[in-house]
Parts: C-alpha cells; structure tokens; sequence
C-alpha cells in the first residue's frame, strides 16, 4: 500500500490538456452566456439577435460540459494543498460539481423552457432540435422560473470560484492555480 505521500508525489502537477482548453474555452462561453442573458432580458432592440445566439451557444456548453465530465472521471486530477483546511477542500470539491451539475442542468432547462412553450429550438437555418418535454404553459412557467434562478446561482458560483483561483494564486501561491493555467509534466 502507498501512503498519502507516496500518491501526492506521484499525482499529476496539473490538469490534462483536454480539461485546462475546456476550462479556459467554457469560461468565455459561460460568462458571454451570462451576460448575452441578461442583455436578452433587457434590450428590446436587439433580443432576437441575442435569442438566436443563445440557444446554440447553450447546447455548445452542454455537449463541452459532457465531454469536460467524461474527462473529469476518467483522469487524474492534481491534488489540493496537503495544508488546505478540510473546509476549503470540501467547499472546492462541491463547488466543482456545482459547477459541473449547473453547466448540464441550465442549457436542458433552456431547451426544456422552448419545447414547453411549443417553440421550434432552432440552432442554425435548418437545424432544429426535437422538443424534450409536452408543450405545457405550466411546465414553461417552471422552466423558465428555474432557469432564472439557476443562473443566478451560476453567477454566484462563478464570482466565488474565480475569488477563489485568485486568492491561490495571489495570497496562498500555491500550485492551485497553475494546475489549470500551464501545462507541466508529472512530478519527478
């Protein structure tokens, strides 16, 4: 049997290449989401044109977020500081599948809100998705209702996960940060 030790020095010092270009990618995607959503909620003007890039920039992130889980399970992520307080370990470890559970939950919610509505879920000129639940006006209410509160929560989410990556990397400067932000090979 290895120790605790003996895994550490043998774990990856950073995030495989896959997973720090989903990082990096979905991060643009989702803050442009979060943001192309609200403007959506406020501009007249412009709210087709901000609709019409929000559902296929939603199922973007959906199918990433499949790719990025699948990736997730079946590699080896580097470990936290050994000094970390178990409460930030475990507030880092839920943070991550909140993340993760927020990334799958909000596009099917959206494409649950337009099948609900009876709405085609138009991708690009000629390709549209099938409608995955009954057109139903209450079903729509509760769609639309958990997407917006779910959305919320991904804001906040996100501003803590980001607070955090720059409290290690510019407080604690420890390898948290650059386990996703460079690549590296495994320690020696």
């Amino acid at each position: 049997m290895s120790s605790n030790k003996d895994m550490r020095e043998h774990a990856p010092q950073h995030f495989n290449t896959l997973a720090r270009s989903l990082h990096w990618l979905m991060a643009v995607m989702i803050l442009a989401m979060l943001f192309i959503g609200t403007a959506m909620m406020t501009s007249l003007h412009h709210r087709i044109w901000l609709i019409d890039l929000h559902r296929p920039l939603g199922i973007a992130i959906l199918l990433l977020a499949l790719v990025r889980l699948v990736n997730r399970l079946l590699s080896r992520t580097p470990p936290l500081p050994a000094d970390l307080p178990i409460w930030q370990v475990l507030a880092a470890k839920a943070s991550h599948w909140i993340l993760y559970g927020l990334m799958l939950a909000m596009p099917l919610l959206g494409w649950a809100q337009l099948s609900a509505a009876g709405l085609p879920i138009v991708m690009f000129d000629g390709v549209n998705l099938p409608a995955i639940v009954p057109t139903s006006p209450v079903l729509y209410a509760w769609c639309h209702d958990a997407h917006s509160l779910l959305a919320k929560l991904l804001f906040a989410v996100v501003l803590v996960h980001l607070s955090a990556a720059l409290v290690h990397a510019w407080i604690y400067r420890d390898a948290v940060f650059a386990s996703m932000a460079k690549g590296g090979s495994r320690r020696t």
